[in-house]
């Protein structure tokens, strides 16, 4: 993984351009922990080798893995950064597509890069913080 600090009139944006093999989630909390990014917008395209995205399914309060064991488009990367109970989390979905032109989408749990994956991670001027909410079972952005 390389990065290059390329704007700061106001906030920081980063480029940081993953390697093969790198694991974005991986990669990117530990980004957001170097940086001490507390709130960020984030897009990215390249490819992964592999993925898995996942569906929440709101019953069992938990995400279904949808796996993607073959090389794959990342056709959109969207998300933000913001500080969770372990420091900060990306929160990423991604559009991902397959040789034949169908798609697969969801939440990004894993992604093995490859051959790149370019990441443009934009620094808010907000100090975004995510709440575990039992009711819903996830931790979500708290605005209070």
């Amino acid at each position: 993984m390389r990065w290059k600090l390329v704007g700061s009139a106001g906030s920081a944006t980063y480029v940081v351009v993953l390697d093969p093999g790198d694991e974005v989630m991986t990669v990117l909390c530990a980004f957001a922990a170097d940086q001490h990014l507390t709130g960020a917008q984030v897009t990215a395209v390249g490819a992964f080798e592999r993925a898995v995205v996942g569906w929440f399914d709101r019953e069992a309060r938990d995400y279904r893995p949808i796996r993607v064991g073959q090389q794959c488009e990342v056709l959109s990367l969207v998300g933000d950064v913001a500080l969770g109970a372990d420091g900060p989390q990306p929160h990423l979905h991604a559009v991902l597509g397959l040789p034949d032109g169908s798609t697969r989408g969801g939440h990004l749990l894993e992604g093995r890069v490859w051959p790149t994956l370019e990441v443009v991670v934009r620094e808010t001027h907000a100090d975004l913080r995510k709440s575990y909410r039992p009711e819903i079972g996830i931790a979500l952005i708290d605005l209070d």
